[in-house]
């Protein structure tokens, strides 16, 4: 089997532009969506949104290739790039910190082009702390560089990219199409799936890198979708790809036996369909919250507040286990029989619902009070 790069047309791609119109009008509704609903935030919950965004990027993109990083040195790593003052050593994970690095600089930088300095800078965070690869160059080992899965004995090759020395080559053509094909360029695409997609399947295709490769496509993906745009992209496209990460790679392997890639860019055309949606969704979820909070932070004791602020400071699913009477009393700092007292008295309220009985009850938010 031949794989793209080793086609006659590799380099062309040729997707129908009509297949993807109604997704990317889709997109650019969802994108208006929820840069319309952000605007009704303040300042502060603005900040905390895009917060919340990066932090899911980071550890969803690390989650993708089985590498988990901590979500707490993140936190603090992406506030620390944004501007906020964070604590002085309170990072101690390196991965965390140049993975949120590379995102808050990319974000940052999403109408400079693309170049070989730039990616080796990318690498170089991303790849921070990790001391058994080259970072911030081109892979260069002779052996074929290879996507497998299997054990020892069993492996099944999935795709061999080109050759270490043809990368630089490889990379030059990669450079020059992507800068071309912004919507100021030369050759421009102006439909941003359509843009995206070829990217991270193109950056994929050619694997320039010893380790990497995946999230950095990724990170390139959103860097053409804000090109197009005209500002920094709202979404998660990890977040979505983790969900259901085997389509991804199906996809991925399917895309790149052939240049006619419409299947690729359609699968890729849902996954930032389906980003956009999740973000406008966190976005009514977080106002939600807000609208919540203000309604019932007079009605609750000093315990009370701070238990429910910490449980509304939570992602949706990040309190899917409920709160409980022990994690009360650790948040509160107070008695078992205080927290219980005031557990009921919140439930009494319907500011929090209650499920299960005895030592297994738990509590959740209901916000629809």
């Amino acid at each position: 089997m031949l794989y793209n790069w080793q086609q006659h047309d590799w380099r062309t791609f040729s997707p129908e532009p009509a297949k993807f119109e109604q997704t990317a009008l889709q997109c650019l509704e969802a994108a208006g969506q929820g840069t319309g609903m952000l605007h009704t935030m303040n300042e502060e919950q603005q900040g905390q949104m895009l917060i919340t965004l990066l932090v899911k990027e980071a550890v969803q993109t690390s989650a993708i290739e089985g590498e988990l990083i901590s979500r707490t040195d993140v936190i603090s790593s992406i506030k620390k790039n944004l501007g906020y003052a964070v604590p002085s050593g309170s990072v101690r994970d390196k991965r965390s910190e140049g993975i949120a690095e590379l995102l808050v600089k990319s974000r940052t930088n999403f109408a400079q082009d693309l170049d070989e300095m730039v990616l080796f800078d990318w690498h170089r965070c991303l790849l921070r702390g990790n001391y058994s690869v080259d970072v911030g160059v081109w892979r260069s080992h002779v052996e074929p560089m290879q996507v497998v899965s299997g054990g020892m004995g069993r492996e099944i090759v999935h795709f061999e990219a080109p050759l270490s020395a043809q990368v630089p080559t490889e990379m030059a053509h990669f450079f020059d199409w992507f800068n071309a094909t912004k919507p100021t360029g030369n050759k421009p695409i102006t439909n941003p799936i359509i843009r995206s997609a070829i990217a991270h399947l193109y950056f994929a295709s050619i694997h320039p890198f010893e380790d990497g490769n995946g999230r950095i496509g990724r990170v390139i993906a959103e860097k053409a979708l804000s090109q197009n745009l005209g500002r920094p992209i709202l979404l998660s496209l990890s977040a979505t790809i983790e969900a259901r990460k085997n389509a991804y790679y199906d996809a991925l392997q399917m895309a790149q036996t052939s240049n006619q890639c419409d299947y690729w860019i359609a699968y890729f055309g849902e996954v930032i369909l389906q980003s956009q949606r999740n973000f406008v969704q966190s976005i009514a979820y977080s106002l939600k919250k807000a609208r919540f909070f203000d309604a019932q932070k007079n009605l609750l004791n000093e315990r009370q507040l701070k238990v429910v602020s910490r449980m509304l400071a939570e992602e949706e699913d990040a309190f899917a286990g409920g709160m409980n009477a022990r994690k009360y009393l650790a948040i509160a700092k107070t008695s078992k029989a205080t927290a219980t007292r005031d557990l009921q008295d919140l439930v009494v309220r319907q500011i929090l619902s209650s499920k299960g009985g005895g030592r297994s009850t738990n509590y959740q938010i209901n916000l629809g009070v």
